[in-house]
């Protein structure tokens, strides 16, 4: 019963790990507000653009007074420097990172005591694969602003980060060299994301801010040479 009625704000809610965290804080008894640039039955608009965060927020308060827990969930744009743009590389750091320092401003006189923020980053924040810049600094962005607000808004809000690496959004069940990977034997789903999610937005987790929570079945403690479990580089290949 720890999250009846508290008021939780989720940026980009309407799919895959956003909406699992929407669902799981309201089965938890929580009052959901989502911002998504997709249709919801809440507030439809791009993060991108400050006075829709404005709008956003005012609602936000029109309708609750307060805000107890901030999710800054929604997806930075995903291009790399062969084809991204300056105006998509912007874009794609005002949805990831202006937008939550922002809205965290916006709401930082409403935030309730005990109130948390979590923010989601990514393991890109410490890895890469080619052609990904525009989501990888937006996701290092994020993950830097945590450990920043955590220590401007010490003693009234929590501030922590949560990277998720290879997450299914469709649940799809995986077996073989896919699953096999991972140290923890499986490829992850929204669930294991949404579970932290709310553990660090409880009383459980006071003693916790600042921090940055990697959820990848270990994929990123995994040292991997040529021929090791069963790994081999084909040069050449991209």
């Amino acid at each position: 019963m720890e999250f009846q009625d508290k008021v939780v704000v989720v940026t980009g809610g309407v799919q895959g790990i956003g909406k699992c965290i929407c669902d799981m804080f309201r089965q938890a008894g929580a009052k959901v507000c989502i911002i998504d640039v997709q249709e919801n039955d809440y507030f439809t608009g791009d993060l991108a653009d400050k006075a829709t965060l404005e709008a956003f927020a005012a609602k936000v308060i029109a309708d609750h007074g307060r805000v107890d827990c901030l999710i800054n969930n929604a997806a930075p744009l995903f291009k790399g420097i062969d084809q991204c743009s300056y105006e998509e590389f912007e874009y794609a750091q005002r949805v990831g990172v202006t937008a939550p320092f922002y809205l965290t401003k916006l709401f930082q006189p409403y935030f309730a005591k005990g109130a948390s923020i979590v923010n989601i980053s990514s393991s890109r924040d410490r890895m890469s694969q080619p052609q990904s810049e525009s989501y990888t600094a937006a996701k290092g962005g994020i993950h830097a602003l945590t450990h920043g607000l955590a220590v401007s808004l010490a003693g009234r809000v929590r501030v922590n980060s949560i990277s998720p690496g290879w997450i299914d959004n469709d649940y799809i069940v995986y077996e073989g060299p896919d699953a096999a990977q991972q140290p923890a034997g499986r490829v992850g789903d929204p669930r294991d994301i949404g579970h932290m999610v709310l553990f660090l937005c409880s009383e459980k987790a006071g003693f916790i801010t600042g921090e940055n929570i990697c959820i990848d079945g270990g994929m990123t403690r995994l040292m991997v040479y040529h021929g090791d479990h069963g790994w081999t580089l084909n040069e050449g290949e991209s």
